[in-house]
C-alpha cells in the first residue's frame, strides 16, 4: 500500500469545500431533528444536542481526514487514486483504456478555484474515476497531459 507522502495530495483549499458541504448538510440534519424537539418526547435538547455534536464533528474533524486520506499520482502509462480513512480505495486507470476527460467546477469549486478532473475509460461498471480538489489550472495541465501521453502512445 502506497504512503500518502508518495503521493501527490489535493489543494488545502478543498478543505474548506468539503467544510461547507458538510455545514450544508448538517443545516438539514439539525432542521430535521426540530420536529423531534417540539414535539417534547423527551427533555430538551435530547434530539439536538446530540446531533449538533454530530454535525459539529462532520464539519470540524471529517473533512481534515478525508484531505489527508486522499491522493493521487500520474505516471508515464497510468494515473493512481488513492483515498479513504475509513474505507480505503486504490483506483489505478491504465491511460490506455481512457476515452475522454472531463473538468468540471460547480459553484463552490468555482468560488476556490478548484476542478474535478474526471477520467472515462473502455468499459461499462465503474468506468469513471473523478479527482476532485485540484487547482484549476492544475486540471486543466494534468487533462492536457494524460492527452499527451496517449497521444504519444498511440503513435
Amino acid at each position: 500500500m502506497d504512503e500518502p507522502e508518495d503521493l501527490t495530495p489535493l489543494d488545502p483549499a478543498y478543505v474548506r469545500v468539503l467544510q461547507i458541504d458538510a455545514a450544508i448538510m448538517g443545516l438539514i440534519m439539525l432542521a430535521l431533528t426540530l420536529p423531534l424537539e417540539l414535539l417534547s418526547l423527551l427533555p430538551d435538547g435530547a434530539f439536538f444536542g446530540p446531533m449538533l455534536l454530530l454535525v459539529l464533528w462532520l464539519v470540524l474533524v471529517t473533512p481534515k481526514r478525508r484531505y489527508r486520506h486522499w491522493g493521487y499520482r500520474l505516471s508515464m502509462d497510468r494515473l493512481q487514486i488513492v483515498r479513504g480513512f475509513l474505507f480505503h480505495s486504490d483506483t489505478v486507470v491504465p491511460l490506455g483504456r481512457v476515452q475522454h476527460l472531463d473538468v468540471q467546477q460547480g459553484p463552490l469549486m468555482r468560488r476556490f478555484g478548484l476542478s474535478t478532473l474526471t477520467v472515462h475509460t473502455a468499459g461499462t461498471a465503474n468506468a469513471s474515476v473523478g479527482l476532485p480538489g485540484l487547482k484549476h489550472e492544475d486540471a486543466l495541465a494534468m487533462r492536457e497531459t494524460i492527452r499527451a501521453k496517449i497521444k504519444a502512445a498511440q503513435a
